[in-house]
């Protein structure tokens, strides 16, 4: 019997997101990358071996994505906004600061969305596990590799 695939939590906007991204690489980048392999492995353009090579590890890379993101979409579970309760949930937004630092602000999302530079930060990611059902005053310690590191939860929406 097969393992039981992991669920992919995400956002509506996450789902949608890899849904173009899905789309794009199906209905044009493999299609063009796959013609020009064609076209060049038939003797129509002249490329030397290397050049066929970064083709075909192109290709595969797009179809190593596609599949990635099959089975991303297949297990996919859409988060809602967390309970309205003033503790962290997923889907929630989260402020936290440090002492004598300017707030940050990160929405708590799935693995599969996950953009810290966006503000979206994983549930599985250390802080996005120190974080949860915390609420409004709590203090938070987070261990990282260059040490603990420690939040106030300033709101929760």
């Amino acid at each position: 019997m097969l393992p039981k695939a992991k669920t992919m939590y995400m956002t509506e906007r996450g789902f949608t997101r890899l849904e173009a991204e899905l789309a794009r690489l199906r209905n044009e980048e493999r299609p063009a990358l796959a013609e020009h392999l064609q076209d060049a492995s038939a003797g129509g353009e002249s490329m030397d071996n290397s050049e066929l090579l970064l083709l075909r590890e192109e290709l595969a890379f797009v179809d190593g994505r596609i599949l990635e993101l099959d089975d991303i979409l297949k297990n996919a579970e859409i988060i809602k906004r967390g309970e309205p309760d003033g503790r962290v949930h997923l889907g929630n937004t989260v402020v936290i600061q440090m002492t004598g630092e300017v707030p940050e602000t990160y929405s708590i999302v799935g693995s599969a969305e996950a953009d810290p530079g966006e503000g979206l930060i994983s549930n599985e990611s250390p802080l996005g596990k120190a974080l949860l059902d915390h609420a409004v005053g709590d203090d938070v310690t987070v261990a990282t590799p260059n040490g603990e590191m420690h939040f106030r939860i300033v709101a929760v929406t």
